[in-house]
């Protein structure tokens, strides 16, 4: 769970740090990098993620979802079917996290 969660105060001061508290963490990043290439379901998403568990899963994608950055849409079906894609403004963090692969490729790997 985020420390600051949207005190304006705190974020006209600095907006890095606004940003990172929407995207930080260890899973937001990769959940949003994988979602760049379309809608995924949950199982789906588990298994790209195959070292995150399905609680923090949870938790990741309804934070993401409360800030605007991903849809969560649900099927009426049998058995129940949700996807998740990227919103407008999920969409727009794209040359961010295009920029921290190009820096992970060029320094860690």
């Amino acid at each position: 769970m985020r420390k600051q969660r949207h005190l304006e105060e705190v974020y006209e001061k600095c907006p890095v740090e606004a940003t990172l508290d929407i995207i930080g963490g260890k899973w937001k990043g990769v959940i949003l990098m994988r979602l760049l290439g379309g809608k995924l379901r949950f199982g789906e998403l588990h298994r790209i993620l195959c070292k995150i568990t399905q609680r923090t899963l949870t938790n990741q994608l309804r934070e993401l979802e409360k800030d605007g950055l991903i849809n969560r849409e649900i099927f009426a079906q049998v058995p129940p079917k949700v996807e998740y894609s990227l919103t407008e403004r999920g969409k727009s963090l794209s040359p961010i996290l295009f920029a921290l692969a190009k820096w992970g490729k060029a320094n860690l790997i």
